[in-house]
């Protein structure tokens, strides 16, 4: 029955009811007069009456005998959450609100209808028309026999259904009158699968459904009549609420089963969960036929499968970076070591000891970058170091992100990211470090939150400018506190790095990016022996030669490079074959100073 829909307990006009009835104390002598141990059979399930039931550990075994295909539901449990504790694996809370009509208040008729009448169940026929409107809500049905039978034998069953002027049932629902059923103290009854056919035309045949079944019941001298909906179901929950039920504190104890499935587990992520760095390779791969099965939409973690190829990718990461490559990516140290090896230009540096040593570099190279070994995001990077006390401070940010800190001698420049997928350079863009303009009214912390949730909005929220002391320094040395109103269209850079989750921006330089500098990149990620990676470079001017090398990112956001075709990269490299597009540089092409990529 995986095909049925759970949420067909929501009660409305095209949807099904579940309902209990309110477990309040009563007088022992009232409680004694109950049926012990009450279950009721309605065809797609049983209802079981759990204050009924004076030991959980019974009531828990009942509903663990709950038959393939069914869906049996527990209510009045006098301890849900006891219950179930005595099979925590297999039961679990419904996740509805109860609502009660109480009949102590004047009876509503409401509106006349028309079109059609409201009547009791009269014949089988009756009875099969009545699954055929459980089937096209999407509901699990009920054998006719047993419908019938109940309708002919069991006194506390009451069907209705709603037909229209030409004879079709076009809804139906079932009541239970509890003080037939098992002597009920409490002088109740319930309302169940409310179910009105989705083709039906005519308005307020739910309503008057419901309205005739409590009718009913207050001609018989019961004092209330329940129903659940699920929490979220706000339309049938409107409904009730017109109609003069109010909400009461009760649950109902269901079984994990499949067609529960979805009220006890997580709905099923799809690609409008993923973030933006996952988003656009997943429209790419889709866009080209390639079937896209999310695994954890917030890590961007996906399954990519077309013929007998299947690839699990992290966003920009894959199973075919190695672990010894992201491993390298991931220690900056070893990272430095391995492209200066392989010929790659880096800047002077050491492993901090924490100690007069650093004091010396510091002195001897005169401003340096103190970073974390290991990282993402920028996270703990402090750039411009250029005295004795704020080294100590770096140091120290950089040191709770990671016990090994590097120190690198600053070198002058901007940001340069270099996108490598396959040996081939696909986006080259400067990133520039956050900054505000001022507007001559604004404080400049003022002018950083706005900044900030643009930034955020941009991005899908993975863009902000963080308020710390970094930021405060920075706008410090810049002549300025953060109360200070900035001058109408001064800029300030806010951020010395130019990391994007710390707010800062990105600009494309991919067709004016010297040819030496790609084939620096590409070099990098061979020397590292990663396939895909984004490799940062500090450089004076894109358009000439000179660099320093600063880090490699294992897993480099292809979204931010738009409308570069990354992606188409990217899927290029995981799907060889597929419709792809030119590389925007690879090795071997000229490298003269007016050959630029593409």
């Amino acid at each position: 029955m995986r095909g049925v829909d759970p949420r067909a307990d929501q009660a409305g006009e095209h949807s099904e009811a579940i309902t209990m009835a309110l477990h309040e104390a009563s007088p022992p002598d009232m409680v004694d007069a109950m049926a012990d141990d009450v279950v009721l059979e309605l065809g797609w399930g049983r209802l079981i009456f759990g204050q009924t039931f004076s030991d959980p550990e019974r009531l828990a075994e009942v509903l663990r005998e709950e038959a393939h295909g069914r869906r049996d539901i527990c209510i009045y449990a006098r301890e849900p959450h006891v219950l179930v504790s005595k099979a925590p694996a297999e039961l679990f809370i419904d996740p509805s609100h109860t609502y009660r009509l109480r009949f102590t208040d004047a009876e509503d008729p409401g509106p006349p209808h028309s079109g059609f009448t409201v009547r009791a169940l009269q014949t089988r026929e009756d009875a099969d028309a009545m699954n055929r409107v459980y089937v096209r809500c999407g509901m699990v049905p009920a054998p006719t026999d047993v419908l019938w039978d109940n309708h002919q034998n069991q006194h506390s069953v009451d069907y209705l259904v709603a037909v229209g002027d030409d004879g079709t049932v076009l809804g139906t629902v079932t009541g239970v009158d509890h003080a037939t059923l098992f002597a009920d103290p409490e002088n109740g009854s319930s309302l169940w699968t409310l179910a009105v056919d989705p083709a039906a035309t005519l308005p307020g045949v739910g309503a008057a459904l419901t309205r005739s079944l409590a009718s009913l019941y207050r001609e018989r001298g019961r004092a209330y009549m329940d129903l659940s909906v699920t929490h979220d179901n706000n339309a049938a929950i409107a409904l009730y609420e017109k109609l003069g039920f109010s909400r009461v504190p009760v649950m109902a104890v269901k079984r994990k089963n499949a067609i529960n499935e979805p009220l006890f587990t997580h709905p099923p992520e799809t690609v409008d969960d993923l973030n933006p760095y996952a988003r656009i390779i997943a429209d790419e791969a889709m866009r080209r036929g390639i079937w896209v099965e999310v695994l954890d939409a917030e890590a961007g973690e996906m399954r990519l499968s077309h013929g007998g190829r299947s690839v699990v990718t992290r966003e920009s990461l894959s199973e075919y970076t190695s672990a010894v490559a992201m491993s390298r990516c991931d220690d900056k140290r070893l990272t430095r070591r391995i492209v200066s090896e392989a010929g790659i230009i880096v800047p002077k540096g050491r492993l901090a000891t924490f100690d007069e040593a650093d004091h010396e570099f510091l002195a001897e190279v005169g401003d340096v970058v103190v970073k974390p070994t290991r990282g993402e995001q920028g996270k703990g990077i402090t750039v411009g170091v250029d005295g004795p006390e704020e080294l100590d401070a770096a140091l120290a940010r950089a040191r709770e992100q990671h016990p090994e800190v590097l120190i690198e001698q600053r070198a002058e420049g901007d940001d340069l990211r270099l996108v490598v997928i396959d040996k081939k350079v696909v986006a080259a863009a400067l990133r520039m470090p956050a900054e505000v303009t001022g507007t001559g009214r604004h404080t400049i912390a003022e002018l950083i939150e706005a900044q900030s949730r643009r930034r955020a909005a941009a991005t899908g929220g993975e863009s902000r400018i963080p308020i710390d002391v970094v930021t405060e320094t920075t706008v410090r040395e810049a002549g300025y506190a953060f109360d200070d109103v900035l001058p109408e269209g001064e800029r300030l850079r806010v951020r010395r790095t130019a990391n994007l989750h710390q707010g800062g921006t990105i600009h494309d330089v991919t067709s004016t990016v010297h040819p030496d500098l790609c084939r620096v990149a590409v070099a990098s990620a061979d020397a590292i022996g990663i396939p895909v990676t984004g490799i940062d470079l500090l450089v004076p001017d894109v358009t000439r030669p000179e660099y320093v090398f600063i880090e490699a990112n294992e897993r480099p956001g292809l979204a931010n490079h738009e409308p570069q075709p990354t992606a188409q990269a990217f899927v290029d490299f995981l799907f060889p074959g597929q419709p792809g597009i030119p590389p925007a540089w690879t090795p071997g092409e000229s490298a003269g100073g007016d050959d630029a990529p593409a």
